[in-house]
């Protein structure tokens, strides 16, 4: 048996391993979203349902911000000037309520599809 095929089985292991590998955070679709004194930009937050996604939130104003969705189970509290990411592993197709919490009147809408 040549050293060739000793080292074919390894070879098909790795490929199989590698095209199964689990996407990285830099490889997976970006939504972005500004968070501002009150206001969330954009107000209906599109994302793609039942796959990996980042949503890089950004808050622009000056004061403290936490984008939240009690229903998604997420929230993310960021100062001023910050910028910051959440993962999802999946969201299931729908719509999603957000908000600022410490905005109570600011409100968005997150839908996956």
């Amino acid at each position: 048996m040549t050293a060739a095929r000793r080292f074919l089985p390894l070879i098909a292991l790795a490929a199989g391993l590698a095209a199964g590998a689990p996407a990285r955070a830099e490889d997976l679709p970006v939504i972005k979203v500004e968070m501002k004194d009150g206001t969330i930009t954009p107000n209906v937050i599109e994302v793609p349902a039942n796959t990996r996604f980042k949503l890089e939130i950004t808050n622009t104003g000056t004061s403290p911000v936490e984008f939240e969705s009690v229903e998604l189970k997420r929230e993310k509290a960021l100062a001023a000037g910050a910028t910051s990411s959440i993962v999802f592993r999946t969201v299931d197709p729908g719509t999603y309520d957000v908000f600022d919490d410490f905005h109570p009147n600011s409100k968005a809408t997150l839908v996956a599809k």
